[in-house]
């Protein structure tokens, strides 16, 4: 049975008249308002079941795995008559890894990032011979088998570990796990990035254990630690805090909710010989920022890399606040010409979003803000032009007199 005949044996799923239309730019996402539900209601879909999607004239627009239960009903797969296949599968995984051996000597790097690598849902990050995946969406989970198979089939791994434990899982109706899917995945990996040895922790970590966004902004660092005071603000395992220190840091201090991950930077710096004074701080980073500038505390640079304020659209004024809280008490605690590295991993927060949390933290502070550099995700989370929600990460290199 060839191709288009197959696709013409998967039930249709018919949109509205001009739901086709972001679609037709390069788009994945069907929202259920976007369903004739009249011809194809979605009552009569399971979670991660395929579709045929067309038009309102009864176009075939491609394949796409539904979840009738969810506000993106459906992720398209393939475009015009082909299915999504255990082959296809495997030659965008191979496609997806091109890209990351083209830009990285080491394997160590998100090697699929959803949409963008035309897997909308997957996550795969790769910690040498070790895989960690996200199956984000009903879609994907419903295809975990052949995910799997997959990867091992390109990779050849010795274990891949399912960090089904995400957010967005709970909003697809799908419970949170820890899996272990092949071999037997280490409690902890050693990783390098920017020249610097870390370890990470796969099974207990956030999210896959390490955030793999933000090498290219760390690497600022190696231009200006010399002999600088660092506060690494939500610090996690110490990623940026760390890389100060083996960049010339004469101190560094890591601020973080979790004991755990503050005992984890300390192995980190002690990994790479750091031999600067370190310290932890232990608790709520607001709490701990306020402790600081009420002990009149100074520091020649500060790092702001706090989780997703802005999770949902109607988030953003609540957000907005914090971001312009958490960066105007980090300019309080600047000595004079100090560089301050804000970030924001909330998609829904737009730049000019960040840029005026330094602004307002400075006229608030009667501190002057020159903005130079901007920063987003690394290579291996590449952007796809048609869909804005795969461009989330904003950092800001500033400098405030």
């Amino acid at each position: 049975m060839n191709t288009a005949q197959h696709a013409i044996t998967l039930p249709r799923l018919r949109l509205n008249k001009g739901a086709d239309r972001r679609l037709q730019s390069g788009h994945l996402w069907i929202y259920s308002n976007e369903i004739d539900n009249q011809v194809t209601p979605l009552r009569t879909f399971t979670p991660g079941q395929h579709a045929t999607v067309e038009t309102q004239h009864g176009k075939v627009l491609g394949t796409a795995y539904l979840n009738p239960n969810s506000l993106i009903c459906a992720r398209l797969l393939t475009r015009g008559s082909a299915v999504f296949s255990a082959a296809l599968l495997i030659a965008r995984l191979r496609t997806a890894l091109q890209l990351r051996e083209r830009f990285f000597d080491a394997p160590f790097y998100r090697l699929v990032y959803g949409e963008s690598d035309l897997l909308p849902g997957l996550v795969v990050d790769r910690f040498g011979a070790h895989l960690v995946v996200q199956l984000n969406t009903a879609g994907m989970d419903a295809m975990r088998e052949m995910v799997v198979d997959a990867l091992t089939e390109v990779l050849q791994p010795e274990s891949i570990l399912l960090r089904n434990d995400s957010g967005i899982r709970e909003l697809e109706g799908l419970p949170s796990e820890v899996v272990v899917a092949h071999g037997e995945p280490p409690e902890t990996i050693e990783l390098t990035e920017n020249g610097v040895r870390f370890r990470a922790p796969l099974r207990t970590g956030q999210k896959t254990g390490w955030f793999y966004d933000q090498r290219p902004n760390r690497a600022w660092l190696q231009a200006i630690s010399r002999d600088r005071s660092v506060l690494d603000v939500f610090s996690y395992v110490g990623s940026f805090g760390v890389q100060a220190g083996v960049f010339g840091a004469k101190s560094v201090s890591c601020v973080d909710a979790s004991e755990q991950a503050l005992l984890q930077a300390r192995e980190n710096a002690e990994l790479n010989n750091f031999r600067g004074d370190f310290h932890t701080l232990h608790g709520d980073a607001f709490d701990q920022l306020r402790a600081l500038r009420a002990d009149n505390r100074k520091f020649d640079i500060v790092i702001v890399d706090p989780p997703a304020f802005v999770k949902k659209k109607k988030d953003l004024p609540k957000g907005a606040a914090a971001y312009r809280r958490i960066n105007e008490i980090a300019i309080e605690l600047l000595n004079p010409d100090g560089l301050l590295i804000a970030s924001s991993c909330s998609m829904h927060l737009p730049t000019e979003e960040l840029v005026e949390a330094l602004r307002s933290g400075a006229q608030r502070t009667e501190r002057h803000v020159q903005l130079l550099a901007e920063g987003m995700q690394g290579i291996d989370h590449p952007v796809h032009p048609a869909i804005p929600e795969t461009r989330y990460l904003k950092a800001l290199l500033a400098r405030v007199i």
